[in-house]
C-alpha cells in the first residue's frame, strides 16, 4: 500500500512539474557578469530552486558535522562516567570506626 501511495505522489509531482513547464514556457533574458542568455522561465526557476537547495545542503552540512562531533564527544563522556560508577560500586566499603 505504501508503494502505491508513493507512486501516486511521485506521479502527481511529475505531472505538476510538466504542467508548470508548459504554462511558463515564455523566454526571459538572464543577465550575469559575463554576458546574457535567453532561457525558458520554467527552466530558470527550476535551476534557481536546485541552486538554492544545494546551497542549503552545504550550509546545513557544517551544522550536521558539528552536531555529530558533539554527540560523539558526549557519548565518550557518558561511557567514562558509567565506567567510573561501575568501578565505584565494586569497591568494598571499609568502616574505620
Amino acid at each position: 500500500m505504501k508503494r502505491i501511495i508513493s507512486f501516486v505522489v511521485i506521479l502527481l509531482l511529475m505531472l505538476t512539474g510538466i504542467l508548470f513547464a508548459v504554462l511558463n514556457s515564455q523566454y526571459v533574458q538572464l543577465n550575469y557578469y559575463f554576458g546574457s542568455k535567453d532561457l525558458a522561465l520554467s527552466l530558470l526557476l527550476i535551476m534557481t530552486i536546485i541552486f538554492g537547495t544545494l546551497l542549503g545542503i552545504l550550509v546545513s552540512a557544517g551544522h550536521l558535522l558539528k552536531a555529530r562531533h558533539d554527540i560523539s564527544r558526549l557519548k565518550k563522556g557518558i561511557q567514562l562516567a558509567e565506567k567510573e560508577v561501575s568501578n565505584l560500586r565494586t569497591i568494598p566499603i571499609k568502616d574505620t570506626h
